[in-house]
């Protein structure tokens, strides 16, 4: 606990040790911590995306966070950061799976991926680990997951504010749906994903009450349900 100089008695400030899981993960015998995040749960339209991220090197050059906290441009350069110094995978579940499945089971398969897209890219250097499953641990953001894997795991609620590797992930998985969202803004402008990326701002309900939605949108979300269909579904 650090009392900050400056400060009333009172008010005290705490300093959070953002590797204290990833530490007590190692300590108990996982040489391999992934740190797992997602980011387009609660949008209208556009895919869910879930980040994996293995940290090589801890020091950055600016301070990681919760990529909520953090402006478009320093996710940016933190996006850049981690891909040099971290193991990453990236899932992604569109919105026909998000309608077939439900946003949280389509959450567990995008947050699987990232995992298996990590381990399929970097087969040359984590094919051992892929090998002996206890010696990985996933660090989870939030309260619940559905592994499809046998390595063992850990949910943390504010996760993306107390672990580095979730940070990190929820960065990835930020700056990677944004990305999509501003490609979609291109092929349908009269939305505006580029300012709200798919989440039911005033003017995205403005824009699908008086546009209808569009083959992005997610047909099952209560909020879209009501609007005219002016699109026929395109499915991947």
């Amino acid at each position: 606990m650090i009392l900050k100089p400056g400060k009333k008695p009172g008010f005290l400030f705490f300093m959070i040790d953002t590797l204290k899981y990833e530490k007590t993960a190692r300590s108990n015998g996982h040489d391999l911590v992934i740190g797992i995040d997602e980011a387009g749960r609660g949008p209208l339209a556009g895919p869910v995306v879930a980040a994996a991220v293995a940290l090589k090197d801890a020091h950055f050059d600016l301070v990681i966070r919760d990529s909520k906290k953090m402006s478009e441009r320093q996710r940016e350069r933190a996006y850049e950061q981690i891909f040099q110094k971290a193991y990453v995978g990236i899932g992604i579940m569109n919105e026909a799976v998000i309608d077939e499945k439900n946003i949280l089971e389509a959450t567990f398969l995008a947050m699987n991926g990232a995992v298996r897209q990590m381990f399929d890219f970097y087969q040359d250097q984590l094919q051992d680990f892929s090998r002996e499953p206890k010696r990985v641990c996933l660090l989870i953001d939030g309260n619940q997951f559905k592994p499809e894997f046998a390595y063992p795991y850990v949910t943390i609620v504010n996760g993306d504010s107390l672990s580095l590797s979730i940070s990190c992930a929820s960065i990835i998985a930020k700056v990677t749906r944004d990305r999509i969202l501003k490609i979609y803004d291109h092929i349908f402008p009269q939305y505006g994903f580029i300012q709200h990326k798919g989440y039911p701002t005033a003017s995205h309900r403005e824009a699908l009450e008086r546009f209808g939605i569009s083959p992005i949108h997610r047909r099952s979300y209560s909020t879209v349900q009501k609007i005219p269909h002016p699109f026929k579904k395109i499915h991947a």
